[in-house]
């Protein structure tokens, strides 16, 4: 399945003064098979090392001598040529020598002509009992998460089908027979989730059975992988906050509610775990007062999403379904299974991999609290967004959030066709009564992951 990095880590590749690459996600997101086929559409060698298989070159990393490690590298391998020409030296599962990380940083300044990229799951859980760090400033950084709508789309569907998704911009006609049959597909997204491993598969079988031993073979890694990595006296509380997340997704985080019997600071310290991990996504408060969003946001008023939703109805459990029986009541009762697929788009929607973020916005009343699911910026205009599970739903909350930050227009996400209204309303507020008056653009789900590229052109 063609992933939307390939393109940016093919011209990492041959841009000049490039730095070793750390490739960062969640195991099991399809980072290998992602180097491997930049390696092959590039029509170039690749060294592939798993330092799983080989944890024993560790202390041949610690040696700091660029030409030892890949002398040794090759004699542990079997493979011949390593840097010798052009080609991609890769480091995979590196987690597994800590000692690999800190020597990064002397493939640049020893051998900038190796093209190195590293990958590895869980590199927190490692870098907490080890006294190395990121060599910062000598590597660069890429992030990577489940499979989008879109990878998934273009992996499953017709070229022309596609290409109707691709191109569609605000202002473009979208026919109701098209819009049917992106429904359709993704429903079926909101099944297999975008684990790769799922989505393949599902791909060749349409079997939603199948999709829960695949879910469950991931969950299950998961946790194992806390028991190998995490400190032993955080594994109980990182396993406690897992098991919590499917369940939590939207809701303001409470340390009490998920480990009642603990201190707040070994909870917190559980969840950024699994947030360096790629697991946990944080979705961070923001007063949307000022660009960037990060500014002026309070980390201490977070709301969780997990790593994927095809992972996230597994964990909760819910019935399986059939594609035929996936209709919309079932998806209304589940609203925050809207939010979580909104939310996994919205996060890694970054082609290039940057560090990705999200944030919403939050006003506590006495009496009442008001809400916009999400919130983003777009040049310099504050964008907010909220997410509907069906076909209708109040908007007090981004009424709310129009009057207090007047933002050109905002967002709404739900199982409609494309639209835009002018909406003018009356709100009471702790200040009195005030008219309201905004843009409000209705978009289909499946339209998420285009976010950018619709906000530019309105």
């Amino acid at each position: 399945m063609e992933r939307n990095l390939e393109k940016n880590i093919a011209e990492w590749y041959s841009k000049v003064g490039r730095k070793p690459l750390v490739i960062r996600g969640a195991r099991q997101v399809g980072k290998s098979t992602l180097v491997r086929r930049v390696a092959a559409n590039l029509s170039i060698p690749l060294w592939e090392i798993n330092l799983e298989r080989y944890s024993s070159l560790d202390s041949v990393f610690g040696g700091f001598s660029i030409a030892n490690t890949l002398a040794e590298m090759g004699i542990v391998s079997g493979i011949s040529g390593i840097g010798v020409g052009p080609g991609i030296l890769f480091l995979d599962e590196i987690q597994a020598t800590p000692k690999a990380l800190a020597a990064l940083r002397y493939f640049y300044e020893d051998r900038p002509d190796i093209a190195v990229i590293a990958a590895g799951s869980l590199l927190e859980f490692i870098l907490a009992d080890y006294p190395y760090s990121m060599p910062v400033g000598r590597v660069e950084f890429r992030w990577l998460g489940p499979v989008s709508f879109s990878e998934y789309l273009k992996a499953s569907v017709s070229s022309p089908l596609f290409t109707a998704y691709s191109e569609w911009l605000p202002g473009k006609e979208l026919s109701e027979m098209t819009h049917k049959k992106l429904l359709d597909c993704f429903r079926e997204f909101l099944l297999c989730g975008g684990m790769p491993e799922a989505t393949a598969d599902f791909a060749t079988r349409k079997d939603a059975a199948a999709l829960r031993d695949i879910h469950r073979s991931i969950l299950e890694t998961y946790r194992d992988d806390f028991g190998k990595y995490a400190k032993q006296t955080a594994i109980d509380e990182v396993r406690r906050v897992f098991d919590y997340l499917p369940s939590g997704i939207g809701k303001k985080l409470r340390y009490s509610v998920i480990s009642p019997h603990s201190k707040a600071a070994p909870v917190r310290a559980a969840f950024d775990l699994l947030v360096q991990a790629g697991i946990a996504v944080p979705v961070i408060h923001s007063d949307c007062t000022g660009i960037p969003l990060s500014v002026n946001s309070d980390e201490s008023c977070i709301k969780p999403i997990f790593l994927d939703v095809g992972l996230t109805q597994t964990a909760l459990n819910l019935p399986l379904l059939s594609i035929e029986e996936f209709v919309d009541s079932r998806f209304v009762n589940e609203g925050s299974l809207a939010e979580q697929v909104v939310g996994q788009e919205l996060y890694y929607r970054d082609s290039r991999g940057g560090k990705p973020s999200l944030h919403y916005w939050l006003r506590e009343g006495k009496s009442s609290n008001a809400e916009v699911d999400y919130a983003i910026s777009s040049g310099t205009k504050i964008i907010p967004i909220e997410v509907k599970a069906g076909t209708a739903g109040k908007l007090r909350s981004l009424h709310q959030f129009m009057a207090l930050r007047e933002s050109p227009y905002a967002i709404r996400f739900d199982m409609n066709p494309p639209s835009e209204q002018n909406v003018s309303t009356t709100i009471v507020m702790s200040e009195g009564k005030k008219d309201v008056s905004y843009r409000l653009i209705s978009l289909p789900l499946y339209f998420a992951g285009k976010i950018d590229s619709i906000t530019e052109s309105l």
